[in-house]
């Protein structure tokens, strides 16, 4: 029903804040009226942290693990989640259990970095549920290995970025792990 023109009596609030709570992107809305007769609304924004990209699945997913439809509107500037194809597509669920948590924390723990945010160009899952990210800067691979111990594993990275490549040059190595415990491999 067209809400344009009608009295604010004759607006339902509570079936208003129903319906713009029904949109993907909507957390949690509030109508109210205020003091001033005005009918005021207040949102909080379901906000992308990832994408996945399949040929059976293309979703983005919030920091909740939730999974959101993509948007005509707009394209989230986001890290973008390819899966080996031989594994199933990512569940309503996935990061919701004890093995997508943990996921779900690396996802976090990109989305709140402000340089790996922007270094990260890709992440990809293979069967063996082994992470590995295509930067945006340098010819390499980075293999993560299980998306645990994410933040020292990133800091083994930017050692990596900080004194191994501006010695020896961002194209000198294909292949960068950070998998193992006190090490770095670089070949």
């Amino acid at each position: 029903r067209k809400l344009e023109g009608l009295p604010n009596q004759q607006i339902d609030l509570k079936n208003l804040e129903k319906r713009i709570e029904a949109h993907s992107f909507v957390k949690e809305a509030e109508v109210f009226k205020a003091l001033d007769g005005n009918i005021q609304v207040s949102i909080k924004q379901n906000r992308p942290i990832a994408r996945i990209i399949r040929p059976d699945q293309d979703v983005y997913i919030d920091a909740e693990g939730n999974m959101l439809p993509l948007s005509d509107r707009y394209t989230a500037r986001v890290i973008p989640i390819t899966k080996t194809q031989s594994g199933r597509p990512f569940g309503r669920d996935f990061f919701q259990d004890s093995t997508g948590q943990a996921y779900l924390s690396l996802l976090q723990f990109i989305e709140n970095d402000q340089f790996w945010k922007a270094q990260l160009a890709q992440m990809y899952i293979d069967e063996k549920g082994k992470v590995s990210f295509l930067p945006q800067v340098g010819e390499h691979t980075i293999e993560f290995g299980k998306p645990d111990e994410a933040e020292q594993k990133f800091k083994k990275l930017m050692v990596f970025y900080k004194e191994v490549l501006p010695v020896m040059g961002w194209d000198k190595y294909k292949r960068v792990n950070v998998e193992y415990e006190d090490q770095i491999i670089c070949e």
